[in-house]
């Protein structure tokens, strides 16, 4: 099956350039091409692409905004392409939330090659974001309800949990996917405390995160670790968007940093995060032979090594299965290990590796993540 592709761009050479790499991969076709993102909605409503691939700075209209209305009028899964700056991380950030499913960075030197190695990844990313399906980020999006709102200055620095959010069954998924049922196990819970909240996501996660995080109360009695798959332009941003949306603290982590109750530290992209005795994390050079920098596995092999059963790990939406072999590690120790259910997730790679290995004393709705951590922190 061929999956057609919308390229939305208002350089010239970007357009040709990128078309003649899609068109060159075997099982994918450029549909259309437009110069600014209103063109792109028109073309989006009357071709009805699998992909969108979509510029953020665009004259007439704007890559953020053109999301907002495809994902309004037609949802439809859109790769976005950004710069490897500040300004470039907070753009797209903003986009995620409006409702594109994952992004590349815009390098014109690169894509002026011919250059095997973005080709490919160009091919996979667009395949990786077609298989989310329209109704994906839709559901993520609902999943957030008033979470996505910042709470005001006030509640930032409050000491008391938000109002509980009504629990709803989580929506079938959009279109059947052939894998093993998502069938949540019958809850292990019990009054065991932890040490530690360690939670692992990749594509779809600045979102899931948002949703999760912004339900915690200012007095939330866990610290907490995030490992995000982001470039190291990115993290930086996020950390700072996350701390104005929760009322806990979020900040990049630093080497030597102390874990501290309320306080969420974010692994730095190309980094490796590492929780040590003592209660103080490690920041470590990212290993090229690693595929994942930072590294889920990582993170959560070194949390069983420091806190043995006191660990509580989530593994949120993602691609592939980083997170498993760690979980594997957390279990032998005595730890607690959720996973986001399939119907919520932008994809379901990283929690359908946990579901599978029998790894997950719960499967959760994303809505329900941030809900139930209130409940033991």
């Amino acid at each position: 099956m061929t999956v057609s592709v919308l390229v939305v761009d208002d350089s010239g050479f970007f357009r040709r350039r990128l078309s003649e790499m899609i068109n060159g991969f075997e099982g994918l076709k450029v549909v259309g091409a437009a110069s600014n993102g209103r063109e792109g909605v028109e073309m989006a409503l009357k071709l009805k692409p699998d992909v969108i691939t979509m510029d953020y700075e665009m004259p007439v209209m704007d890559g953020i905004t053109a999301v907002k209305q495809i994902m309004s009028q037609c949802p439809t899964p859109i790769l976005m392409f950004s710069s490897l700056t500040y300004e470039g991380a907070r753009v797209t950030l903003d986009s995620l939330e409006a409702g594109a499913v994952d992004y590349l960075p815009k390098n014109f030197e690169e894509i002026s090659k011919n250059s095997t190695v973005l080709k490919k990844k160009l091919a996979e990313r667009i395949l990786t974001v077609a298989q989310a399906g329209k109704g994906g980020r839709m559901r993520q999006q609902s999943a957030l309800g008033v979470s996505a709102s910042a709470p005001d200055s006030a509640a930032k620095s409050a000491s008391v949990a938000p109002a509980p959010t009504t629990r709803a069954s989580a929506p079938a998924p959009a279109q059947p996917v052939p894998t093993k049922p998502a069938t949540s196990p019958a809850p292990r819970r019990s009054n065991k405390s932890y040490s530690l909240l360690a939670i692992g996501t990749s594509t779809g996660g600045p979102v899931a995160l948002q949703n999760v995080l912004t339900k915690l109360p200012a007095n939330f009695s866990l610290p907490i670790v995030l490992i995000q798959h982001m470039p190291s332009t990115f993290t930086s941003a996020f950390a700072e968007r996350l701390d104005s949306l929760c009322r806990i603290k979020v900040k990049e982590a630093k080497d030597g940093d102390s874990l501290q109750p309320g306080v969420a530290l974010l692994a730095p992209g190309g980094k490796q995060l590492m929780v040590v005795k003592g209660g103080k994390v490690k920041v470590l050079p990212g290993d090229e032979r690693l595929n994942y920098k930072p590294c889920v596995d990582i993170t959560f092999g070194s949390a069983a090594n420091a806190y043995d059963s006191k660990v509580l790990a989530v593994v949120l939406t993602g691609m592939g299965s980083d997170g498993c072999e760690g979980a594997k590690l957390l279990k032998q120790k005595g730890a607690t290990v959720w996973a986001q259910d399939e119907a919520t997730s932008v994809i379901y790679g990283m929690p359908m590796a946990i579901a599978r290995a029998n790894l997950a004393d719960e499967i959760l709705p994303l809505q329900q993540v941030g809900v139930r951590l209130t409940e033991i922190g």
